[in-house]
């Protein structure tokens, strides 16, 4: 039996060193938000939830694709209390889940076929976290089992999702993402990024 997964994508920050809500910059034919959104509905996962926080009533208005959208009231908690907030609402929804991939709305190069094959490695290893490989230690996009949603609630500014990976680091099966990790944390790597798909595309 096919394993079920919820997706959390995070997009509540308020991306200061951007300038402007950078959920909302344009990308291919939607925006960096949407375009994140259209990735994870692609997947085999069956729920897609997009916390939002910072401006999130400009950044729904403006969002065009069908997805449940939360609200983080605490989103300057950083990405553990956006984790802990869609986690909650998971659990007090009436989605039957065996693990939860958590990815953010601010890596496009992140594809779906990325994300079905940490979904395809975790059903072969249903105990074990499965995360994406950075130079020398474990990121997100990650998916967690079930039994770490006591964990995941407990997320915060303090203690987040790295630091989560790495006192699991024993635990998690890493994949390589290759060339697909690419944050857009600035208006200069909204650029070059923007420049690198449309050169290769």
């Amino acid at each position: 039996m096919p394993h079920r997964i919820a997706i959390l994508i995070l997009a509540a920050g308020a991306s200061t060193r951007m300038g402007q809500p950078k959920q909302l910059l344009p990308w291919k034919d939607t925006t960096l938000l949407g375009h994140a959104i259209q990735t994870a509905k692609s997947t085999d996962a069956i729920e897609v939830v997009t916390v939002l926080g910072a401006n999130a009533k400009l950044i729904q208005s403006q969002i065009k694709e069908e997805v449940i959208f939360i609200q983080n009231t605490s989103w300057q908690s950083g990405l553990g209390g956006s984790i802990a907030c869609g986690t909650e609402w998971l659990l007090q929804s009436n989605i039957e889940f065996d693990g939860i991939l958590i990815t953010l709305a601010d890596q496009p190069l992140i594809d779906f076929k990325y994300l079905d094959k940490l979904i395809s490695t975790f059903s072969e290893h249903t105990d074990r976290i499965i995360a994406t490989t950075y130079k020398n230690r474990a990121g997100v996009p990650a998916l967690f089992p079930k039994k770490y949603v006591n964990t995941l609630l407990k997320l915060d500014k303090d203690f987040g999702a790295k630091h989560l990976l790495e006192q699991e680091q024993d635990t998690i099966i890493t994949i390589p993402a290759e060339n697909r990790i690419s944050d857009v944390d600035t208006e200069e790597d909204y650029k070059q990024l923007k420049n690198k798909n449309e050169f290769e595309n």
